[in-house]
């Protein structure tokens, strides 16, 4: 609260109060300095605002009522893409100021820097792209304060022009007047420009001459969808791979050149009706917070239910029941598809699980063969976002990928780190987070660690974020496992390493997002392989406790695997690894099976694990005797599919205690069900999912009679099932209340990093009270 105007030291009029405020949160990049400029103004108010490396300073001075008014104000009607939090008011002298104005960003201070992320083109800016009469017309790069790319743009901090790669585009005459201007919403739009002085086009086909003319470029690229071509397209954050969704010749096309023989593609809608829903509602079925998730300026993928009507092509999305949609983010996503007035293949411009292509000459020596044709432009990305894919789990849309419109994301730590860290993540789907103070800070996804150009960026985003931040990493963080590739890479650096054990850090993520919630943690750590404690691979297992104190309690009845990391692509491996355990004949074998046979009798290249994600791949190969596979969970994707519209009966699932008190949940009664060939795919994936939630439901049953839990939590990328985690919330009547999920955070090895980041905290400090 502001103090009284008589306690303003130095008045001269008892009437006029002059105030310091220093505003905190999301105020960089999003207009906030000129409302705070239009607020002032127009309640008459003299004094001025500064940004301070992402905090904002202002002092107002007026007569009282109207300095109250001004307090308010700024919060209550902040712009949309800003989230301001007034930390401080003080009451200064007043001075003699001849009106308001905004100050030139101080570049000195030490203040909480926040890097804003990239966003939607705003229905101020589409208006004028459709206005034949306005002068920005059709332009693709057109944009606000509160629209446009941010993170993939900015080079430094302050986030002023000259530290964004628009520095080399200098403004024309009309163009710096809009920017110059407090009381237009382009003032200090740093990516602002038009035709005269902004990025352009330019489209590239082999044996034909490039075409340098933006409209001109635009036009070809059309033709090439239209005529069922493949076009390479260069976004905010990278480059898509498109093709004309409802033709399946040119689907296939693109799988069999990207080697992408089942992984579903994404597809980009166009806008129609009144809330721009109605193409979207052609495809699939959509619910309320699903809609309104697709319609933010995130513009994330949202997995959604597939209508058996789609007018798609069948393998835009082979064997799943669902398709991830988004709507057009950008104004050139928007000029395209307009033209195209269809839905489009939007898929990643990369190589498998590495990350998005950001450069033409990436396009060039990487995807040779893919593409027929390359739309590109010469605004520099600074840094590759993928685009980010959301799903709606028990009511909520939850993060399955972050990535352009999402990061990078900032969470609050409940205990400060005690130096500056820099968490490197797993090794599949990496994200890196800083953690400083109080704040951790999580990467866009980077991708999968097995390529070498993986490492290069995960090192550049690194790099980018301390910088960004102006925070250096003291110390690194990194999965206890040592073949992993960020493992390896953090022990060639010149830094203190802490290896954090792989589900220790998926459950601190967990807690991590719940900051406020006292007590004891029970949570199920469910995902593919992680090594563990106690040297084996976990992956269905349970810890108690809180960040910093985990203590294992239960776990999957533990089997051995063959062929190492070859069984996440070979499900049979799991599904022959359960029944050769188990004194059973395998139904489904391919060739060369015996060998491996010979091999788990003898303890040969095997390993041991517990882990859920397996029992997933060994359900889909025993429902589907599907032995093979071309992406990680594809087996674990079409079970879920199956499962659609089929009641599960569940088979009970036994506990076992050993003598040290460890919970052991038995897999084996489970086998009869999903080898039953009487009895329909979609009847034996529904049961096996209502077994693995009450199974769940029934040890956290068992648990909670031992001891004092104040919160039950799901973690793992096996909880990216929504039919698994609906079955578990439906059956968890002991306990509702306690469920906690993902919500900030992907719960798969997205999170890791994360993770990672509040476990370190809590052993720095000792285990939270």
């Amino acid at each position: 609260m502001a103090p009284d105007a008589e306690n303003d030291p130095a008045s001269t009029d008892s009437t006029i109060v002059s105030r310091r405020l220093v505003l905190t949160g999301h105020v960089q990049g999003v207009g906030f300095r000129p409302h705070v400029y239009r607020v002032a103004t127009g309640l008459g108010l003299k004094g001025w605002v500064q940004n301070q490396m992402g905090e904002v300073y202002a002092h107002a001075q007026g007569p009282e009522v109207d300095v109250q008014a001004f307090l308010r104000e700024v919060i209550e009607t902040a712009p949309p893409l800003s989230a301001p939090t007034l930390r401080d008011v003080t009451a200064v002298a007043v001075e003699p100021f001849e009106g308001f104005e905004i100050l030139d960003s101080n570049k000195g201070t030490g203040a909480s820097i926040f890097v804003p992320v990239d966003t939607c083109v705003c229905q101020a800016c589409l208006r004028e792209l459709r206005d034949p009469a306005d002068r920005r017309h059709r332009y693709p790069f057109i944009n606000c304060t509160q629209c446009g790319p941010r993170y993939t743009l900015i080079e430094a901090m302050p986030y002023d022009r000259p530290n964004t790669t628009m520095a080399g585009f200098p403004l024309c005459e009309a163009c710096r007047a809009e920017y110059q201007d407090p009381a237009n919403r382009r003032f200090h739009a740093e990516p602002v420009a038009c035709p005269r002085c902004g990025p352009s086009l330019r489209f590239v086909r082999e044996g034909h001459s490039e075409v340098a003319d933006t409209e001109a470029a635009l036009t070809e690229a059309v033709h090439i969808l239209v005529s069922g071509g493949i076009l390479a397209m260069r976004g905010i954050g990278g480059y898509h791979l498109m093709c004309d969704a409802r033709n399946e010749a040119a689907v296939s096309q693109l799988r069999a050149r990207k080697r992408r023989p089942a992984k579903p593609f994404a597809i980009m809608v166009p806008q129609a009706g009144d809330d721009g829903l109605d193409a979207v509602r052609s495809f699939v079925t959509l619910s309320d917070v699903a809609g309104e998730e697709l319609v933010t300026p995130r513009r994330p993928i949202v997995l959604l239910p597939r209508l058996p009507e789609a007018d798609l092509a069948p393998s835009v999305a082979p064997g799943c029941g669902e398709l991830g949609l988004f709507l057009p983010y950008s104004p050139l996503h928007t000029l395209l598809l307009g033209a195209f007035d269809g839905p489009l293949v939007a898929t990643s411009a990369n190589l498998s699980g590495e990350p998005v292509l950001t450069n033409p000459d990436e396009i060039d020596a990487r995807l040779v063969g893919v593409a027929d044709a390359a739309l590109h432009h010469n605004r520099p990305i600074a840094r590759p976002a993928d685009d980010p894919v959301m799903r709606e789990i028990a009511g909520a849309i939850v993060p399955f990928r972050l990535g352009r419109g999402t990061a990078p994301v900032e969470l609050s730590l409940r205990r400060p780190t005690p130096k500056p860290a820099l968490a490197l993540g797993s090794h599949m789907k990496a994200t890196v987070a800083l953690a400083f103070e109080n704040r951790a800070v999580v990467s866009p996804h980077i991708g999968e660690m097995d390529a070498p150009r993986s490492l290069e960026i995960l090192k550049r985003v690194s790099q980018s974020l301390q910088d960004l931040y102006d925070q250096r990493a003291e110390v690194l963080l990194c999965d206890a496992h040592s073949g992993y590739t960020t493992h390896r890479w953090a022990r060639t650096q010149d830094l203190p390493i802490v290896p954090i054990l792989h589900h220790h850090a998926h459950a601190s993520a967990l807690a991590g997002e719940y900051p406020e919630a006292e007590g004891t943690w029970l949570t199920f750590t469910w995902d593919g392989v992680g090594l563990g404690q106690d040297g084996t691979l976990w992956g269905g297992d349970t810890l108690l406790g809180r960040p910093g104190n985990w203590q294992r309690v239960a776990h999957f009845r533990s089997f051995r695997l063959t062929g190492g990391d070859r069984a996440g692509r070979e499900p049979w491996r799991s599904a022959a690894a359960l029944c050769w355990d188990a004194g059973r004949d395998v139904p489904i074998l391919p060739d060369g099976a015996e060998i491996a046979r010979q091999a788990w009798e003898k303890g040969i290249n095997t390993h041991e694990t517990t882990a859920a994600g397996r029992l997933f791949d060994a359900a889909a190969c025993l429902v589907s005797e599907m032995t093979h596979v071309s992406f990680e969970a594809q087996g674990p994707m079409q079970l879920e599919a199956w499962a659609r519209g089929e009641t599960g009966h569940a088979i009970p699932v036994p506990i076992h205690e050993t003598e040290s008190g460890m919970a052991i949940a038995d897999w084996a009664p489970l086998l009869d069900t999903l080898t039953d060939s009487s009895r329909s795919q979609g009847q034996r994936a529904a049961d096996f999912h209502a077994s693995m939630a009450q199974g769940l439901v029934d040890l956290s049953t068992w648990l909670s009679e031992r001891h004092a839990i104040s919160n039950i939590g799901l973690t793992g990328g096996v909880f990216q099932n929504a039919r698994l985690v609906h079955e578990i919330q439906r059956r968890m009547t002991h306990a509702p209340d306690l469920l906690r999920l993902h919500r900030k955070v992907p719960c798969n090895d997205a999170s890791i990093s994360f993770g990672q980041v509040v476990e370190y905290a809590a052993l720095a400090g000792g285990s939270l009270e």
